[in-house]
């Protein structure tokens, strides 16, 4: 069985995310795929979050109920409760829907990016909070993909 990966062509693993993507440049998701997704996937979830914020771990997106079938997340994903192709985009913790993008008060952050392939659809309201998110994938998990975007303020001057 092939590995189950995500990756971006905006950035490597472990790499410095583009200005672009973030509070200090035009704040829009950047894109994503994903291969090796489990055969049984009935539905896909994403959660980006900040574990270095200093108030604690900070959600950027929350995505849910994509088909098992989707293979992607394009550039700049408008800030919709349904994404075309099918999809959900949940609350992040600067309360709004949709991507938001990397903004840290100071030195350098890790941003991760987690897509977790599904036994069944949530089937959660749009909205929802990656608390929310986490709890519903209970028992449906089949695998997990991860990938990590650095970024801090002031020293990524790519557009």
């Amino acid at each position: 069985m092939a590995q189950f990966l995500l990756k971006s062509t905006a950035f490597e693993q472990g790499g410095r995310m583009p200005r672009k993507y973030t509070c200090d440049g035009k704040d829009i998701s950047p894109p994503l795929f994903w291969t090796g997704v489990p055969e049984k996937t009935a539905s896909l979830a994403l959660i980006v979050n900040d574990p270095d914020a200093p108030r604690g771990d900070w959600v950027h997106w929350v995505v849910f109920d994509m088909p098992g079938s989707r293979r992607e997340l394009p550039e700049h994903l408008p800030p919709t409760d349904k994404i075309e192709g099918g999809g959900v985009q949940g609350l992040n913790d600067f309360g709004k829907v949709g991507w938001g993008g990397p903004c840290p008060p100071s030195g350098m952050h890790g941003y991760l990016f987690t897509l977790y392939a599904l036994s069944f659809p949530l089937d959660l309201s749009a909205r929802a909070t990656r608390d929310e998110v986490v709890k519903a994938c209970q028992g449906k998990i089949l695998s997990t993909a991860r990938l990590t975007g650095m970024y801090a303020r002031g020293r990524d001057t790519s557009i």
